[in-house]
């Protein structure tokens, strides 16, 4: 199989990135500049991107889907004189559906394209010509036939590749737990695929099953249907709510600190090291940073900024051995975890994949502290795309002579 990579010229779409930072009132102003802008795919990919920070997630796949009619490749609108072309596969869907790259790579000297991957629909004529290929598309059901076409797809890939799509593939919650289950120093919780059939059998099946444990549809993401399981009858009662066919079901820990609050740590493993990017404390088990509320409690920020500054000596290297052990299990280049830290000092695991959300849009006013501890984190990233170019042209052209 052979690809034709050529440069091309990409009338730039819009970056969620920046479309996160954009306020209320200029929305108006943002929706008058993309209808303004020229082609029916930007304009359909554009009110993807919009819609999918501000507005309706219905309407904002069916912009895409009309974009995707048109052509698969898109450019993140970013620097005009890039010193990496990163070219990302990706799978048709809403936002948590695949890496979100691009904002990992604002205000650098990447240049990032975007390359749909349609299970049955040929790969475009020519492909933009980029230095490095991730995989973005994250594991899902509806993501695997995705997955396995690009497994097929980057046997013969002329250039270096990141975050392999076999290896995407085991990063199911289930996956993820049978890869780290055995590790020291770590706790991940049990967590099985089960049927709706197979959990109305243990609803009524009286007093046995393992309680507390936790429930949510198959792929969920946010803490969307996550339910806290305490009984049978309360498990009858959840599955009365959700029209969903299949769940992951898993032990429930009880990971609060001292002070009966909740804290969850995410970190981005990159090229096999720890990079944190948030640090979210709230009275609530299911812990999101959106609803973590830390604007509202200074003293929680700066328990954040606390943990940032000293991350590295503290969290990173209690945890060192654990965080190694992850990254060579899982054998991704880049991969964002969800953690905690127990009372007995383990590593506690929530789960594992390259989608989670890394970025630096918080308001500046009130997170200044976090700027320095992402653009670190970025510029790991753009050093791992740099590592794989320089180790494809060594492969390549030989080592360089001795002097």
């Amino acid at each position: 199989m052979t690809y034709s990579l050529t440069p091309m010229h990409l009338e730039p779409i819009l970056s969620m990135a920046a479309l996160a930072r954009t306020p209320d009132e200029k929305i108006p102003e943002l929706i008058t500049q993309i209808i303004s802008r020229p082609g029916n795919a930007n304009l359909h990919m554009n009110q993807f991107q919009l819609f999918s920070i501000f507005g309706n997630q219905s309407f904002a796949l069916d912009m895409q889907a009309l974009a995707l009619q048109e052509r698969t490749i898109y450019r993140i609108a970013g620097t005009d004189t890039p010193l990496i072309r990163l070219l990302a596969l990706m799978a048709p869907g809403d936002a948590t559906d695949n890496a979100p790259l691009d904002y990992l790579i604002e205000h650098t000297d990447i240049q990032l394209d975007l390359l749909y991957i349609i299970p049955g629909k040929p790969l475009p004529a020519a492909i933009p010509e980029h230095d490095v290929m991730m995989v973005a598309a994250g594991e899902s059901s509806k993501n695997r036939a995705v997955l396995q076409v690009i497994d097929q797809l980057i046997e013969c890939w002329p250039r270096p590749v990141l975050n392999p799509a076999k290896q995407i593939l085991n990063c199911s919650r289930n996956g993820v737990y049978q890869q780290l289950k055995d590790l020291p120093g770590l706790i991940i919780p049990p967590t099985r695929r089960a049927t709706r059939q197979a959990l109305l059998e243990l609803s009524n099946a009286g007093a046995s099953g393992d309680y507390p444990c936790t429930v949510r549809p198959l792929d969920s993401q946010a803490g969307n249907g996550l339910a806290k399981i305490d009984s049978p009858a309360a498990l009858a009662a959840y599955l009365a709510t959700s029209d969903a066919q299949e769940f992951y079901t898993s032990k429930f820990i009880d990971y609060r600190n001292q002070d009966g609050l909740y804290r969850k740590v995410r970190i981005a493993l990159i090229d096999g090291a720890p990079y944190v990017s948030h640090l979210a404390i709230s009275d609530y088990w299911i812990v999101h940073y959106g609803s973590a509320q830390m604007d509202e409690h200074p003293e929680r920020r700066e328990e954040e900024a606390q943990f940032m500054r000293d991350f590295d000596a503290g969290f990173a290297r209690r945890h060192q051995n654990a965080l190694r052990s992850v990254s060579e299990r899982l054998k991704l280049d880049y991969v964002v975890i969800d953690c905690a830290e127990t009372m007995c000092g383990d590593l506690l695991i929530f789960e594992a994949d390259n989608r989670g959300w890394v970025h630096a849009t918080d308001p500046v006013d009130l997170y200044l502290y976090k700027q320095a501890t992402m653009q670190k984190l970025f510029a790991a990233f753009r050093a791992m795309l740099l590592s794989a170019m320089q180790t494809s042209s060594i492969s390549i052209n030989g080592p360089a002579p001795a002097h």
